[in-house]
Order: structure tokens, then sequence, then C-alpha cells
């Protein structure tokens, strides 16, 4: 079986956020249980898995699930994107758009000539929150503003003073696990207007086994409506500054958000231990 590592909102190797690939024959997933002991082994902060439908289901012609090292997740932005570039540089999926049938509903792919790939994701519903006991001291940072971005990402959303707070964070991952669902995502508007960004992030998810995740795309359907809402502008692009970083272009569509990146194979190899 055919196991693919890709780095993904990054158009060179070894930045952006690393995703495990496995592209399964169609008929199903295989057990959950030998999923998550694949995704546990890479140890990545995700692991796709992805078969093709037999017949169109809900407007969807691939089947999708995200593992972490230690469980499923319901949104995965950046192994959705890993996936897509897989189907179209393999040719196992026609050129064009995929629709990627998941628990959070049917996403699209589009891929592009450039080799980017823009993503349709509903558009997380913020609302403002308390914070959490214990969240500025776990944090290291005191939030000026702090959201719940719904079911789907389960995180909370906080607004920091400027990008060098973000940038400064050490965060206490343990107590920060005890604080949120699935993680806290740290925001300011960029220090400068010319930096190639508009705003910057860092993602923390010690909750289901990642500390900090390196580049977040579902963290940006949250951030994308919350900065547009903030800046006056629909088009914005994010930073993700962890030390890999990762850029993601956002466009805010109605109640959906547009995410667009770049995404590179770094290791295409063999699964011995299969189901």
């Amino acid at each position: 079986m055919r196991i693919r590592i890709v780095d993904a909102f990054t158009d060179r190797p070894f930045a952006g956020n690393p995703a495990g690939v496995l592209l399964l024959d169609a008929g199903g997933f295989p057990a959950d249980r030998w999923m998550q002991q694949v995704a546990a082994e890479l140890n990545l902060s995700e692991t796709a898995f992805a078969h093709p439908l037999s017949a169109v289901e809900g407007g969807a012609d691939w089947a999708l699930r995200w593992f972490t090292p230690v469980t499923e997740v319901g949104l995965c932005g950046h192994a959705t994107l890993a996936t897509a570039h897989v189907l179209r540089t393999t040719g196992a999926a026609r050129a064009g758009a995929v629709r990627f049938h998941t628990r959070a509903g049917v996403l699209p792919a589009l891929s592009h000539g450039d080799g980017t790939t823009t993503l349709d994701f509903p558009a997380a519903p913020l609302t403002a929150a308390e914070p959490p006991d214990g969240l500025a001291a776990a944090l290291g940072a005191r939030p000026l503003t702090v959201l719940d971005t719904g079911p789907d990402c389960g995180d909370l959303l906080v607004e920091l003073p400027d990008e060098a707070a973000v940038r400064a964070l050490a965060p206490d991952f343990a107590a920060l696990a005890r604080v949120s669902r699935r993680g806290v995502i740290a925001t300011a508007a960029a220090a400068k207007p010319d930096s190639g960004y508009d705003f910057v992030s860092r993602g923390f998810f010690p909750a289901v086994g990642i500390d900090e995740d390196p580049v977040t795309g579902s963290a940006h359907t949250a951030l994308a409506p919350f900065w547009a809402g903030r800046l006056g502008r629909g088009t914005l692009t994010g930073l993700q500054a962890s030390s890999r970083g990762g850029l993601v272009a956002t466009r805010v569509s109605g109640a959906r958000v547009l995410l667009t990146g770049a995404a590179v194979t770094v290791v295409d190899g063999e699964l011995h231990a299969v189901p």
C-alpha cells in the first residue's frame, strides 16, 4: 500500500504542515483501530485516509477521514489539501475539482494550473466566550478577545495585542489541554502592512496530541471571517508563525471560507503493515 507524506501550505519541502496520505481501494474504510495505529506510527499532526466512492454520494466522489496520533478529528484543512495534491499528482482523480465526503459535510477542493489548491470549507460560527479559568496562565498571555469556533473545530480563538505577543508565546501545554476542547488559536494583526500577510496565528492542540500545529487550515475557517470583519476585506492572507511556518490565502464567501495553498510531496513509500 502506497503511503505519502506531503508538506501542505508551502511550496518547498520541510516547511508548512506535513500530513500522511493513504489512498485506499473502493469499498469502505478499514478498521478504525488500524487507521489510528498508522497515524500513531507516522506521528504527524494528521494522517488522511481516502477511498473512491463507487457512486457519487451526496455530491461527493471520495470519502475522507483524518486522524491525529491519538484520535480522529472532525475537520482538517492541511491533510485535505495534501490529499487533493496526491490525487492530482498521481492522476487518481480527474483534473480540476474533487469533492470529499467527510464528517464535516461535502468539502470541494479545486486544483489550479499553478499547483495550488483551493479548499471550500464551512465558515466557523464565531460566538463570544468567557475565558476558561486558567487560560491566561496556561497560554502565557492575557487575551483581548476570546471566541468559540463552534462544534466542527471546537477551538478557542484568542486575540492578542500584537504580532510580537503571538510569536513570543510559550504555553504550558499540559495546562492548556485542561482548559480547551480541541485547541487554542492565538492571533493578531500583522505588524507591518507590507509584510505579505494580513494576520498571524499559532495553533495549540495538546488535547488531541498536538502541542503546536505547524499550519492549521481548519483554524482559518475562524480566522478568515474574524479578520475580514476587523479589516473590512474578504480576501486576506494569514501567516501561521510556527517554526516551520506557512501561508494560507483566504476568501470569505457567505457562509463558506475558501482556503488556498500549495503542497509538495516529500515521501512516497510502501506501507507493509496492511489491514
